[in-house]
């Protein structure tokens, strides 16, 4: 019915399709709408770099992507072409048409560099922003990143029915009567996508969202991520609300998160509900004995054992054999000098210890089983042990052994000064107001240019605090203003962590802009046009803004960062490169006039380390950047040159061998089994075509 819908769009005869619509409406007022949403006809992408010629497939720059023409003839400036639906022809100038690739016709794309800001010459850690359609984008990143990616986190278009959002290329309103189901066809394609780039073992991806895809948003993440832990937290982001005519003012917006494998939260002394509340100190000690059902000594036959302890000095010297069912504990010797302390329950009953002998003798090495006073027992003893919550706690850091005292127990100490906790499913903070520390503090770089509902710096902060890890590869593709790498610059700066952000946007003008720059004669695809879109004229200059602590015009940025006392006229020791996703002529490719082309998607793939390198001479036979920790042999016929000079940059991890031979790769590579080594075709197309049907 989707289908229909878009080529009923198409048809040119009034009458007739004013017919086919109250056919088709009569038809659909029997159908249920729920996730079980109909596919619409595939998205198209404009090639802005591919030359307009004869047999092309092509649109109008100003129209939809999907009312294609072929491309009949060229002749002075003017191409003669056929709608595709039609068979109708027109003329129309070659300037304002743009070759269009159909959902499964491959492409090839490459990154063009566009710029970089370098403010730690001396690091190389370097985040990325691509300007990009995030499907064909996400595709690239699934030949670079595959299983690798700790945590995507996205902000996609809420559907709010304000022409937030496009489908191939037509915004999308609130009178469209397939608005949710084109949603869901979009969303549904990128998260197929990016479902791949995750680490199945342990990674987790946030979605956020408001009231009006919520459910549809989170019965399509149950469908396409079974084997995941999904929660929805609530998060306030203007106490003011949004009114909404008749309806409750809109104060929070929502976040999936979806966690995968062993993936966990970091806990910390906030729990993001109660702010200003100091945390209450949590438990860290526990009675050895066991208590409550089961507890009793024949419930287990190896946890009635005996601990020997030196009572006047209160220190566990030995723990003994556990004693078979029957066997009384009295007939068990006990060292001169010592006191036997057996587990038994408060009415004087044989019970049983919490962990068996090994785990009791670890705990004991480590300080982690110590005495303690009681009332309750003839000695005047109880034993106190950790559980195996606290022990991970040690392990992460979460709780520090600061000590071991006289009696060999350690004394353990919270590293925060109050108890780490998971934070709650309502999230209230006042610095996640999208208002105070997303428009306002973006109004600070950008000045007077424009962007509409930008998150919260340290809503997106705090974020990607709670489930990442200090070394994680951090993904965003709907990234907008480029809230999140800014939010990944802060926190780096605040715990010294590496994280490494890639995010993507389009380069999409608003509505009213784009009828204003096509009233002066610009089209899109044009260096005019381009430049006032939201890549290059917010997310660009915003990350070079933070980075180099400044706004757009260069006066240093006033002010510091909430929490940290970090001056934002500091900036950040960190680097970002700025590329475009763009498509190369099949006919004009080959390895050897595009290998220049490839090397930022080579560089990234190998990690992005150091600032990405250019191949100035056409000619070289081999590639090697130890600064960027990869090389390339361009020239099978010079690998014994190349393995001569390999040996010399022992910290290259990445290799990449030019050569149409199955064998003969093979063959090169059996000297560098601790690399991570790939094959390149001659023809480059093998490699990296996309947008094929998979």
């Amino acid at each position: 019915m989707a289908a229909i819908h878009d080529l009923l769009a198409q048809v040119q005869d009034e009458a007739l399709r004013a017919r086919l619509e109250q056919e088709i409406n009569r038809l659909t007022k029997q159908k249920k709408f729920g996730l079980v949403f109909e596919e619409h006809l595939p998205e198209c992408t404009p090639l802005y770099d591919v030359p307009v010629k004869r047999g092309a497939n092509v649109a109008k720059k100003t129209g939809s992507v999907s009312d294609m023409f072929e491309v009949l003839s060229i002749k002075d400036g003017m191409a003669t072409c056929m709608r595709k639906v039609t068979e109708e022809q027109e003329i129309i100038p070659v300037r304002e048409l743009v070759c269009v690739a159909q959902f499964g016709e491959p492409i090839y794309p490459y990154l063009k560099p566009l710029d970089s800001v370098c403010n730690a010459p001396d690091s190389d850690l370097w985040h990325t922003l691509i300007e990009a359609d995030n499907y064909h984008a996400l595709q690239l990143l699934e030949y670079l990143y595959a299983g690798k990616v700790d945590c995507i986190y996205i902000d996609p278009p809420y559907n709010t029915g304000a022409k937030d959002w496009k489908y191939n290329n037509d915004y999308v309103d609130g009178s469209d009567a397939y608005r949710h189901s084109k949603w869901l066809s979009f969303m549904e394609k990128r998260l197929k996508l990016a479902k791949k780039l995750l680490n199945p073992s342990d990674s987790v991806m946030i979605v956020t969202i408001d009231e009006k895809e919520y459910l549809h948003l989170g019965c399509l993440l149950e469908e396409l991520f079974p084997e995941a832990r999904i929660q929805m937290i609530s998060s306030v982001i203007s106490s003011q609300g949004s009114t909404r005519d008749g309806l409750f003012s809109r104060a929070d917006e929502y976040l999936f998160f979806v966690f995968l494998g062993n993936a966990e939260i970091n806990k910390s002394d906030d729990d993001m509900l109660n702010e200003g509340q100091s945390a209450t100190k949590s438990q860290l000690w526990f009675q050895f004995v066991r208590t409550g059902k089961g507890n009793l000594r024949e419930n287990s036959k190896n946890l009635f054992y005996p601990i020997f302890v030196d009572a006047e000095k209160g220190i566990i010297k030995k723990i003994g054999d556990p004693i078979p069912l029957g066997i009384p504990k009295e007939t068990v010797p006990v060292p001169d000098g010592l006191m036997a302390i057996w587990p038994m329950t408060s009415d004087g009953r044989e019970a049983r210890w919490r962990t068996g002998v090994d785990v009791a003798n670890r705990r004991l090495a480590k300080g982690l089983l110590r005495l303690g006073k009681t009332t309750r027992k003839e000695s005047g003893w109880s034993v106190l042990t950790v559980n195996e919550g606290t022990e991970k706690r040690i392990e992460k850091g979460e709780v520090v052994i600061d000590n071991i005292d006289e009696t060999g127990a350690a004394v353990l100490k919270e590293k925060s000064g109050g108890a780490l906790r998971a934070p709650k499913t309502v999230w209230n903070k006042t610095s996640h107001n999208a208002g105070w520390h997303g428009s306002k503090l973006l109004a600070k770089i950008l000045i007077d240019r424009k962007f509409p509902y930008p998150k919260s710096l340290y809503a997106v902060e705090d974020t990607l605090r709670i489930v990442t890890k200090k070394t994680a590869l951090i993904v965003d593709f709907f990234a907008g203003s480029g809230t999140t790498l800014h939010a990944t610059a802060l926190l780096n700066a605040e715990d010294g962590g590496k994280r490494r952000c890639i995010i993507v946007t389009n380069n999409e003008v608003s509505e009213e802009e784009a009828k204003s720059l096509v009233k002066k004669g610009y089209n899109p695809g044009e260096t005019s046009y381009e430049a006032m879109g939201i890549a290059q004229y917010v997310t660009w200059p915003r990350t070079v803004g933070c980075i180099k602590g400044c706004d757009v015009k260069g006066k240093a940025l006033e002010g510091e960062y909430l929490g940290s006392n970090i001056p934002m006229s500091d900036g950040f020791k960190t680097n970002a490169a700025f590329f475009k996703l763009g498509f190369l002529d099949k006919t004009a490719v080959s390895l050897g006039s595009q290998l220049a082309e490839l090397i930022p998607v080579l560089w990234l793939k190998a990690g992005a380390y150091g600032a990405c390198p250019e191949l100035k001479d056409n000619n070289a036979t081999m590639m090697i950047q130890p600064e960027n920790k990869f090389a390339i042999l361009i020239d099978e016929k010079q690998f014994s040159a190349f393995e001569e000079e390999m040996q010399k940059y022992p910290e290259i991890q990445t290799i990449y061998f030019v050569t149409d031979s199955d064998p003969g790769y093979r063959e090169m590579i059996k000297g560098y089994a601790d690399k991570d080594t790939y094959q390149l075709y001659r023809d480059y197309l093998d490699n990296f075509r996309i947008n094929t049907r998979r």
